[in-house]
C-alpha cells in the first residue's frame, strides 16, 4: 500500500500514525497537492490527500474511509475501534469534536494563507474561529486530567485523532487556540507524541 500526502497535513498524519500503530506496512510518498499538483494528480486526478492506494491498486480517499478499510486489513488485537458499544460511541464523540476541530483550523489556515487579506470576510472567519472554541473546549473537558487513554488501557482511534489534531492546531493557530488555556490537551499530546508511532510520523 501507498500513502499518498504530506505530514503536515493533520489527516495524513492520522492515517500515518494509524497504520503504524495497527502494524499494516505501508510506503509514504510524500507529495503535496499544491507544489506537487500534476504528479498527485497522476495519481488520484481528484488530488484529496491523504490518498491510499491499496496492494490491489484501487485509489481511496478521505482519512476516516481510508482507516475504516485498513481496520478490515489489520489483526483483531491491533485494530483502533473499540468493540463495546458504549465505549464505541465515546470514541466517535471525541473523534467527531477533534474532527470537527481540524476542519475549522484548516479553513482559517487556508483564509489566511490562500486568500488575499482584502477579500476576507470577517464575520464568516469569527463563525469559524468561535467554532473551533467550541470544538477544542469540549475536547478539554472530555480529556480532563486524567493520565491514561480515553478509550482504553491502549492508544485508539480517539486517542490518535485527538492527539494528531492538538498538535497541528499548536503548529498552525498557536495564537488561536493558546496551549495555556487548554492543560488537559496539551499534557495528553504530549504523551501521545511521546509514542514511537507519533514520533517515527513528525509534523513537518
Amino acid at each position: 500500500m501507498r500513502l499518498i500526502g504530506m505530514m503536515d497535513s493533520p489527516y495524513v498524519r492520522r492515517v500515518a500514525v494509524s497504520l503504524k500503530m495497527m502494524g499494516v506496512d505501508f510506503a509514504h510518498d510524500q507529495l503535496s497537492v499544491f507544489r506537487h499538483f500534476d504528479a498527485f494528480a497522476a495519481i488520484n486526478p481528484v488530488v484529496k490527500a491523504p490518498t491510499l492506494v491499496t496492494g490491489a491498486g484501487v485509489v481511496l480517499m478521505d482519512s476516516t474511509l481510508i482507516l475504516e478499510h485498513v481496520e478490515r486489513l489489520a489483526p483483531p488485537d491491533r485494530r483502533l475501534t473499540p468493540e463495546d458499544l458504549a465505549v464505541h460511541a465515546r470514541s466517535q464523540h471525541l473523534i467527531g469534536l477533534a474532527l470537527a476541530a481540524c476542519e475549522k483550523a484548516v479553513q482559517i489556515v487556508y483564509e489566511r494563507e490562500l486568500r488575499p487579506e482584502d477579500k476576507r470576510h470577517q464575520p464568516w472567519v469569527e463563525r469559524v474561529t468561535g467554532q473551533l472554541a467550541a470544538a477544542t473546549g469540549l475536547l478539554e473537558e472530555a480529556v480532563g486530567a486524567g493520565g491514561g487513554w480515553l478509550t482504553g488501557e491502549r492508544p485508539m482511534q480517539a486517542d490518535v485523532t485527538v492527539a494528531v489534531v492538538w498538535r497541528f492546531i499548536q503548529h498552525a493557530l498557536a495564537d488561536v487556540v493558546p496551549a495555556a488555556r487548554f492543560p488537559a490537551l496539551s499534557a495528553f499530546s504530549a504523551r501521545a507524541e511521546a509514542l514511537p508511532e507519533f514520533a517515527s510520523s513528525p509534523l513537518e
